[in-house]
């Protein structure tokens, strides 16, 4: 009896909310994956030193062979990330994550891409056998289309300071936080995001595609900004804006951050 109740008190196994980047590889070249990843690194170490990445074989012509790919792991390791799985792709990508032991990521948030206009996809859904698609970090009901933000339904209010390591995610709706988002601290919403304390964190508006989301900010000092995946690090604001009072916005494919 004891026994038994020792095995079953051994742990719980819960889905929940995880971080995890996207490395979308446009070249099966592992050194020059490993360079550029490393470019990454150096430039916002906070967002992705030892960062939980997914490997995304979906733009490359023809799928790599197995040693291409444990290659291009290896590739990401050296480059100070870590990573866990395999984009959902086809079913020749569901076979080769089989054969390396990998799982297959059908759904997550942040596709970090070149900082100079970079971009995170929308989200998509699995289907049999589709076209490789990128989607929200989080661990989420499957959705065929980004969703727009419910008609009047009101916005969620956070009070005070989202502390770092935090997350507050405002589903179909806008967010008003009113205190401070601390560094290593994440608000998120499918509509805008105002914030009228400091962002010292990350802020991510428009997570399901909504291109017309707002960014609103008091005090800016943020480690990134985004708005339908289109996103910029805290190296690239310019100097002038920092501490000021801003709004971020898209204008075609470019996030534009300009003085309130």
């Amino acid at each position: 009896m004891n026994a038994r109740m020792d095995t079953q008190e051994a742990c719980d196994l819960r889905f929940g909310q995880v971080g995890i980047a996207n490395v979308r590889v446009r070249r099966a070249d592992a050194a020059a994956l490993c360079d550029e990843l490393e470019r990454r690194v150096r430039a916002a170490p906070q967002l992705f030193s030892r960062a939980a990445v997914v490997l995304d074989l979906s733009h490359l012509l023809n799928l790599p062979d197995d040693g291409t790919v444990d290659a291009l792991l290896e590739a990401v390791r050296s480059a100070g990330m870590m990573p866990v799985g395999l984009a959902y792709g086809t079913s020749e990508v569901e076979a080769l994550s089989r054969r390396m032991g990998l799982p297959l990521i059908a759904k997550f948030r942040a596709a970090y891409e070149p900082a100079d206009g970079g971009s995170i996809a929308p989200p998509a859904p699995p289907a049999p056998a589709p076209a490789a698609e990128e989607a929200p970090r989080r661990a989420e009901p499957v959705r065929s289309e980004p969703e727009p933000v419910a008609a009047g339904q009101g916005a969620q209010h956070v009070d005070g300071t989202v502390r770092s390591g935090q997350q507050v995610y405002a589903r179909e709706r806008d967010l008003v936080v009113t205190g401070t988002v601390a560094n290593g601290a994440e608000v998120i919403a499918d509509g805008s995001i105002h914030i009228y304390g400091s962002l010292r964190g990350r802020a991510m508006a428009g997570a399901q595609g909504d291109e017309k989301a707002r960014i609103y900010i008091s005090d800016f000092r943020a480690e990134l900004v985004a708005i339908a995946g289109h996103y910029r690090v805290f190296e690239q604001i310019p100097k002038d804006l920092e501490g000021q009072s801003v709004r971020c916005w898209l204008e075609g494919e470019k996030l534009l951050i300009a003085k309130l």
